[in-house]
């Protein structure tokens, strides 16, 4: 379940990525290594469970032959608190609603401002690029 979520992520971050660009918004390059760093996290979950509990691993791997609930979902023998779990989910929206929230207003402006530039073409001087301060840097 966890590498279908991996894979799920993945394809989230190359749109999220991909809209963030097509936006006419400036992705600058801390920007890129946030999103590098939040695309190798669910890699390392699924590794780092498979380090913990590597006598599962090897019984899914052989099938479930040693295992009758290796491939069931069976809950936990000590459940966890609901404090844990209200820190956890407290935890989720900080570090990923808040982010993305904020990010979403960037577009909305920057939007915003590309609907603003639009409607001024007219009064655009002659000789100049558009499309924003982006559009007049040249590479080779």
């Amino acid at each position: 379940m966890q590498l279908c979520g991996a894979a799920v992520h993945e394809a989230t971050a190359l749109w999220d990525v991909r809209t963030a660009v097509r936006s006419d918004r400036e992705v600058k390059p801390v920007e890129q290594h946030i999103h590098s760093f939040l695309e190798s996290l669910p890699f390392g979950a699924p590794a780092s469970l498979m380090c913990l509990h590597a006598d599962q691993v090897r019984s899914l791997l052989r099938g479930g032959r040693d295992d009758p609930d290796a491939w069931r979902l069976v809950p936990r023998r000590r459940p966890l608190s609901p404090g844990y779990l209200a820190g956890i989910g407290v935890a989720i929206g900080a570090c990923v609603l808040l982010p993305y929230g904020e990010e979403l207003l960037r577009c909305r402006r920057a939007a915003k401002a590309r609907k603003k530039g639009a409607r001024g073409d007219g009064a655009r001087r002659p000789g100049r690029a558009t499309g924003g301060p982006r559009a007049s840097r040249s590479f080779p």
